[in-house]
């Protein structure tokens, strides 16, 4: 197995309705008459050139499009916000960003990252007649992790995750839920030759031919990467998540995640040093996808799954 990455230097400072197809292809060209791609390769491009092109940069308040951008706020410390963007992204400041751009704008992330790949993959395919995947990069900070790290907000012609669920490994162990997200591995690959500050939003991964579809197959795309809202485990930071208990305002339900079953629930409530404590009940029910539907003792209440 052998992987290949390069980033061409000299790609032109991309404005709205530039032609980013011509753009990508003239970077890539190999100066012989032929395109520097080969099928199976998988092309990367930032969200940053891809929103550019779209028209998505502004000039504005940075924290009022972080408003527009986010569903809803996940945590917060000081003036950083983690949030979830509307597509699905739980990332710090919605994405937006005012780095590499003119001062006083900011560019928000493109509308549809995965309908981005998708056209910039059939531009390739149309004008070169080389079958290539696509990925739109965008950076992300990891849970548990110091730094950053890019990943594929966008993706076509492309297997997003290899699924080994079900296969033995050399030892005979059956494998459960490895599934690795190949195209954000494909992305972290791309940002090692294209850097930050040098001008290189294009990159070439080659060695995955595996991973490309056929033309005219896009795949899930990467939006298959997100896990749906109350299906993460860390739904809110830690202090959000005290708060949004306590406070059990019925909206705040669904990042805790569905009803647990009742001896989950039970072990839960028998970890409180004084389940007298109505407060403390309730915020717990609360946090598990439970309520407490009436109290007929100080110690004895009754519950119910709740619903969203």
């Amino acid at each position: 197995m052998r992987i290949e990455v390069w980033a061409p230097d000299g790609v032109p400072e991309v404005v709205a309705g530039d032609d980013l197809a011509g753009l990508v292809l003239a970077a890539l060209a190999d100066g012989a008459g032929g395109t520097g791609l080969a099928d199976g390769d998988v092309v990367s491009v930032t969200s940053k050139v891809v929103s550019k092109a779209e028209g998505r940069t502004r000039e504005g308040d940075r924290e009022a499009a972080i408003d527009e951008e986010s569903v809803r706020l996940v945590a917060r410390r000081g003036a950083t916000r983690i949030v979830r963007h509307r597509l699905g992204l739980t990332m710090a400041a919605a994405g937006v960003d005012a780095s590499n751009v003119a001062a006083g704008s900011i560019v928000l992330l493109p509308l549809d990252p995965d309908a981005s790949a998708r056209s910039l993959r059939r531009e390739i395919h149309a004008r070169s007649g080389v079958n290539v995947g696509v990925i739109v990069t965008d950076t992300a900070g990891r849970a548990w992790r110091e730094g950053q790290t890019d990943i594929a907000i966008g993706a076509a012609g492309l297997l997003v995750a290899e699924d080994f669920a079900g296969r033995t490994d050399p030892y005979g162990n059956q494998l459960a839920v490895t599934l690795p997200a190949v195209a954000d591995e494909l992305a972290g690959a791309a940002e090692l030759a294209q850097g930050k500050l040098t001008g290189r939003p294009v990159a070439v991964v080659r060695g995955r031919t595996d991973l490309v579809l056929p033309p005219g197959e896009d795949g899930p795309g990467a939006a298959s990467l997100v896990r749906a809202d109350g299906h993460d485990l860390f739904g809110w930071g830690a202090r959000e998540a005290v708060v949004r208990a306590l406070a059990g305002v019925a909206a705040d339900r669904r990042p805790f995640g569905a009803p647990v079953p009742e001896d989950e629930l039970r072990a839960a409530l028998g970890r409180l040093p004084d389940r007298s404590d109505r407060t403390a009940v309730e915020a717990v029910c609360f946090a598990h996808g439970w309520q407490v539907d009436a109290w007929e003792s100080d110690v004895v209440f009754r519950v119910s799954p709740a619903t969203t």
